[in-house]
C-alpha cells in the first residue's frame, strides 16, 4: 500500500496498559502534530480502570494505567483528508521514546495490532486489525460512516514488553450529523440473534467491581445459543468507552470473558473509574459471524 503524498502526521499521546500477568505502567506524554493540534488528543489522567486481582484468576483483565514511564509512542499518518464512507489508507508507525523504529512485536490475542476505532459520539465502533510491513508500521484501510472526529485505541504488544495502548485522532470532512439521545435499553436484537444485558449489581458505581452479563438467544426460537465459538482466542470480548467530550485513555476499559459460562452466557469482570455515561461494545463470534452487541450504561 503506497503512502499518500498529501497526508497529516499526526502523533499520539501513548498510554501503558496491563497485562495479565504484569503491572501496568503509565505516562503522559506530550502530544506532537503538524499543520493542527485538533488531531491529537489523549492526554490522559491517572483514574483509568482499576486492577482487580479476581479477573485475573478468572481469566478476565481491564487495562489500566498507573504512573509509571511508557517506553514506546506511535505515530499516525492519514491521508490530509478524508470523505465519509470511503476507504482511507492509515500507516501507523512505532518507535521508542526517543524516535527509533520498534520492530519486534509479540502476537497477542491472535494479531499483532488490534486498532478499535470510535467516533467520538459514540454511535459507531469498529474493531479492525492492521497488518505488519516490518521496520515498525503497521497498514490498514479504514472506513468511516459519517463526518466528524473519531478516535483510535491502537493496542500491540512490543516484544518483551506489557500491552501498550496509543490514543490516535482522526478528522473526516463534512458537516457532523445530531447526535441521538442516549438509549439505556438493556435488549437489543442484531440480525437473527437476541442479546439482553444484565449486570451483578441493580446500580452501577464507580469504583466498584461488577459482572457484565450478556445473554444471547436465537431469535427465532428465542432459546440460549449454542452455537458461540472463540473470537480472537476467547469466548467474547468487551470494549467500554467514556461519554466525553475529548476521548482519552483513561476514558477505555478493555475486559476479557470469563471461562466455563453457561450456554448462550457470556460474562465479564471490570469497573468504572468515575460517574458519567458509558457505552459498550460485545463481540461474539456465532458459527462464524461476529456478532457486536451495543449498549449504553449509567454509573453513579
Amino acid at each position: 500500500m503506497n503512502r499518500l503524498a498529501s497526508s497529516l502526521f499526526i502523533a499520539s499521546s501513548l498510554f501503558l496498559v496491563q497485562s495479565c500477568s504484569q503491572p501496568p505502567t503509565y505516562e503522559d506524554t506530550s502530544a506532537q502534530t503538524e499543520h493542527t493540534n485538533e488531531h491529537t488528543k489523549g492526554h490522559g489522567d491517572d483514574h483509568a480502570a482499576s486492577d482487580n486481582s479476581s479477573e485475573h484468576d478468572h481469566g478476565s483483565h481491564n487495562h489500566g494505567t498507573t504512573e509509571n514511564s511508557a517506553t514506546t509512542q506511535a505515530k499516525l499518518t492519514a491521508p490530509a483528508e478524508i470523505k465519509p464512507n470511503e476507504p482511507a489508507a492509515l500507516v501507523i508507525d512505532i518507535q521508542d521514546l526517543d524516535g527509533k523504529v520498534v520492530d519486534d512485536f509479540e502476537i497477542f490475542q491472535e494479531k499483532i495490532m488490534h486498532l478499535i476505532v470510535v467516533s467520538d459520539d459514540l454511535q459507531f465502533y469498529d474493531h479492525i486489525h492492521p497488518e505488519y510491513q516490518e521496520n515498525g508500521s503497521f497498514e490498514v484501510e479504514a472506513t468511516f460512516p459519517q463526518p466528524g472526529n473519531y478516535t483510535l485505541f491502537s493496542d500491540y504488544k512490543p516484544s518483551g514488553q506489557n500491552e501498550q495502548v496509543s490514543v490516535l485522532q482522526a478528522e473526516v470532512s463534512g458537516n457532523s450529523p445530531t447526535t441521538p439521545e442516549v438509549e439505556l435499553n438493556r435488549t437489543k436484537t442484531f440480525d437473527d440473534t437476541e442479546v439482553e444485558l444484565t449486570l451483578s449489581q441493580p446500580t452501577l458505581k464507580a469504583g466498584e467491581e461488577v459482572t457484565v452479563i450478556f445473554n444471547i438467544k436465537d431469535k427465532a426460537s428465542n432459546q440460549a445459543v449454542k452455537d458461540l465459538q472463540p473470537y480472537l482466542g476467547e469466548l467474547g470480548h468487551l470494549v467500554i468507552v467514556k461519554n466525553s467530550s475529548s476521548l482519552t485513555r483513561a476514558d477505555y476499559i478493555h475486559a476479557h470473558a470469563l471461562k466455563d459460562t453457561s450456554d448462550g452466557q457470556v460474562h465479564f469482570v471490570t469497573s468504572f473509574p468515575e460517574s458519567g455515561k458509558y457505552k459498550a461494545w460485545g463481540q461474539f463470534n456465532r458459527n462464524g459471524k461476529i456478532v457486536t452487541a451495543d449498549f449504553w450504561l449509567d454509573v453513579q
